[in-house]
């Protein structure tokens, strides 16, 4: 009796033993088959190496006089999109803020050259594509991420094809959208020969050594245009408007070679008289 239960014990033993590699009997066509023992508590680790992590922007409000790393992000994303043409030296200047602010009124944001949590969020959003390295891109709307983009990118570029024809300046396509704004803002109701004297004054500019060297610089100057002030500046311009800056790139200058025009029946500046005038078009008249 005693051998008996020792035996007894010594097959419980072994069988509890071999409990947990033993798995699961189961019973197909009257067969006992042994499936492989799976213990619910245990999960495989299966995790996928993650992905290069890229610069993310910091909290800090960016401005005109900002500078440092998140001003060398902010400067390559806007970059990586075309909104930027100028240098990537982590300062922010004045070429910095015209590509924020043409950014955000092409993300339908609040035109004020500040970049804060909600510009960065969508700048963010529209580059995760973006590295430090990866070279940057000429041409806004060139590297989309999805067919809505790549829809407005097409768009945009059929209304500048025209205009890049006679582009003899190297203008970037968005240079050339934003002085067909500026001509629609600023002179819609006037003759298109007005028109084409309204973009010829931004190109003067441009060329002239006492304003800044883009067309997006010249528009954007503190107190240089109406249109930027009352915001008319983000209608979007109609087909003579764009064919009045083909003409003023085309080399035609009704001004007269002119840096300023004003409409004497709203100017509030007393300065402007001062300027040697040159010509009447329409209701404005144009100046040195």
């Amino acid at each position: 009796m005693n051998k008996h239960k020792q035996w007894i014990f010594a097959v419980m033993t072994l069988a509890l033993a071999a409990a947990p590699f033993a798995g699961e009997l189961i019973e197909r066509n009257g067969t006992i088959h042994a499936s492989p023992y799976h213990d619910p508590s245990v999960v495989k680790d299966t995790a996928v190496p993650a992905e290069e992590s890229l610069p993310a922007f910091g909290t800090t409000l960016l401005k005109v006089g900002s500078s440092g790393q998140d001003v060398y992000e902010l400067q390559g994303r806007l970059k990586h999109l075309g909104y930027y043409g100028g240098k990537i030296d982590s300062q922010f200047g004045p070429k910095t803020k015209n590509a924020v602010t043409w950014f955000q009124w092409k993300f339908g944001m609040k035109v004020d050259g500040v970049v804060g949590a909600k510009t960065k969020l969508k700048l963010y959003n529209a580059t995760k594509a973006w590295k430090p390295t990866e070279p940057p891109t000429s041409t806004a709307g060139k590297k989309n991420t999805t067919n809505t983009t790549n829809t407005a990118a097409n768009t945009k570029n059929t209304n500048t094809a025209e205009l890049s024809s006679g582009n003899t300046m190297g203008l970037s396509e968005n240079d050339l959208k934003i002085m067909a704004n500026a001509v629609y803002g600023e002179a819609r109701g006037e003759p298109f020969e007005g028109q084409v004297a309204v973009a010829a004054v931004i190109l003067n500019r441009v060329k002239s050594p006492s304003f800044p060297n883009t067309p997006s610089g010249v528009i954007f100057q503190p107190g240089a245009f109406t249109a930027v002030a009352d915001g008319q500046i983000y209608l979007e311009p109609n087909e003579q408007a764009r064919k009045a800056v083909q003409q003023a790139l085309n080399g035609w200058d009704p001004s007269g070679g002119c840096l300023y025009y004003f409409n004497p029946k709203t100017a509030t500046s007393k300065w402007i008289w001062t300027r040697p005038q040159v010509k009447t078009i329409g209701e404005h008249i144009f100046c040195m």
